[in-house]
């Protein structure tokens, strides 16, 4: 059986509060992630999911722009 600090990761991805909810979208597509922690000026500030993204109303249109900061919980 595995130990948790072999699956884990000290080199963390985080998606700037700023980056758009397509940009997220991909960054998460790409890093095969179902979520992701949303960081400023090294502190985390919330937490993104694919969910969060796949449920808004938003994501196939053009309010995609909209940055991770309006989304992250």
């Amino acid at each position: 059986m595995q130990q948790l600090k072999e699956l884990m990761s000290r080199d963390v991805k985080v998606i700037s509060p700023d980056m758009t909810i397509g940009e997220a979208a991909k960054t998460m597509r790409d890093g095969d992630f179902g979520m992701m922690p949303v960081g400023e000026n090294d502190r985390m500030i919330g937490t993104i999911s694919d969910r969060d993204i796949a449920t808004s109303r938003f994501a196939p249109s053009p309010k995609a722009r909209m940055p991770a900061r309006r989304f992250a919980t």
